[in-house]
């Protein structure tokens, strides 16, 4: 029972339930206004100084970041296990815990936004920030420093165990399955992409993604719409079905299971991880960058990467799946077989091709993303130049040992990281529950 709660057994009930209560506590905001979160994404943000080696990253590029630490092989295959769990279904209750995970990610990066720091290069912030200025601000010092510090080394935990070795591990070994690359090379060529990009920066880390990411998403999304077009007289009854099937038990449990743990599922294996880090308070640290025009207005943009994330990938997905339903049933406890054959069926061999080059794509993402995290929380803890050189050794080193060995027992370090993560993040979204309340109504109010 205790490894089962430590492993983050309790996570889905706390996400759900934290998530209902803000949807209630903030009226319906703001998904009850999509005018005004139009008006929040399209609004130009303040113009900014530029001195020397300071940029300003534009709202779109912190999204375009927080995407790559959550768009990952999940997205393409987590997906196949939610169905084959609670049938069509689960993807409707699918979207339902979508929902909840938006008002989450909304409130997690406007209190990222509104306590973070200026400095030399920018803007940079996180959840350890308004940790740190919550209990500071209660006159809790100590607790302030010590609930920080402890969120920043499990963000560094995660950073190498999750963002690197089994991130590695599975472009590795998709590498090795589709074109017989050794994983040792995988391994080598994924340290020397990142090790560079990561000297330089969030700025060059927030650069890449934004190239990267958008065009790994279309290129995903047309393969899909290829799919669905070709096998079209089976999208109605797939449609359907979803539909249908929602009010079965099983179809319930499919579904939220599948999206609270398809960011585990992201990389073939891993279990007990959040589907787009709503509520973990590991996405803020990307959206703190942003030079928003308002908190509120970058929260909204938070509710976009869920969209993307769940409502667009997942659900291509889903449908590519269940339109071939019959030909890829049998393979339904391989949930990286069942997706790629879901789509070889109608595409042809080529598609294998096209799914190690996305799993290549969306790997590399997550990696430089979690990586940028990792030094962020490092850089809250010291400024001692030793120990960011040490950071950076050790996650080259995760990088080659993650692709030539299994991740074994990382696994249930990395779900007691993200749990505790989790759990401390949604205490904290409750305890500050006034404050993003204040904000959402400031903000929302001024735009008709």
């Amino acid at each position: 029972m205790l490894s089962w709660l430590l492993c983050g057994g309790a996570i889905p009930v706390l996400l759900i339930a934290c998530g209902g209560f803000f949807t209630v506590y903030l009226g319906g905001q703001p998904l009850r206004s999509p005018k005004k979160m139009w008006r929040a994404m399209i609004t130009p943000p303040p113009a900014v100084s530029q001195g020397k080696g300071k940029a300003a990253v534009s709202p779109f590029r912190a999204v375009t970041l927080a995407l790559a630490g959550t768009l990952g092989v999940g997205n393409i295959v987590g997906v196949a296990n939610a169905v084959w769990i609670g049938g069509a279904g689960a993807v409707l209750w699918m979207w339902v815990s979508a929902l909840f995970a938006m008002v989450l990610k909304y409130a997690e990066i406007l209190l990222a936004v509104r306590h973070r720091r200026e400095g030399k290069n920018g803007f940079f912030g996180g959840a350890i920030y308004y940790i740190r200025d919550y209990f500071e601000g209660h006159r809790m010092k100590k607790l302030a420093g010590l609930l920080s510090a402890i969120f920043a080394a499990l963000m560094i935990l995660d950073a190498l165990g999750m963002g690197c070795i089994i991130q590695v591990n599975a472009v590795s070994m998709a590498a090795r399955g589709v074109w017989g690359v050794p994983t040792w090379i995988c391994g080598v060529l994924l340290m020397l992409l990142t090790i560079p990009v990561l000297i330089k920066g969030t700025k060059s880390v927030a650069t890449l993604t934004e190239l990267l990411v958008p065009i790994m998403t279309a290129g995903y999304i047309l393969l899909s719409a290829a799919v669905l077009i070709i096998r079209r007289e089976a999208l109605g009854g797939a449609l359907g079905a979803i539909f249908k099937d929602a009010l079965r038990m099983e179809s319930a449990a499919g579904g939220v299971i599948g999206f609270l743990t398809s960011r585990g599922l992201r990389v073939g294996t891993m279990r007990g991880l959040l589907s787009n880090e709503a509520g973990c308070g590991t996405a803020p640290t990307a959206h703190a960058a942003a030079n928003a025009h308002s908190p509120a207005a970058q929260g909204v943009w938070g509710m976009f990467e869920v969209f993307v994330d769940t409502i667009l990938l997942c659900s291509a997905t889903a449908l590519v799946i269940l339109v071939n339903y019959p030909q890829v049933e049998m393979l339904g406890s391989d949930a990286v077989m069942m997706t790629i054959r879901a789509y070889s069926c109608v595409l042809g061999d080529f598609s294998e091709w096209f799914f190690g080059a996305a799993v290549f794509c969306f790997g590399y993402a997550t990696v430089l993303c979690w990586a940028n995290y990792g030094m962020e929380c490092l850089s809250a803890l010291t400024d001692k130049k030793r120990w960011h050189r040490l950071y950076l050794f050790a996650f080259a080193i995760c990088t080659v040992i993650g692709a030539v060995m299994a991740p074994g027992s990382v696994w249930s370090i990395s779900d007691f990281a993200i749990s505790a993560l989790t759990t401390l993040n949604l205490c904290m979204l409750i305890l500050m529950r006034r404050e993003i309340k204040e904000e959402t109504r400031r903000t929302f109010s001024t735009w008709k």
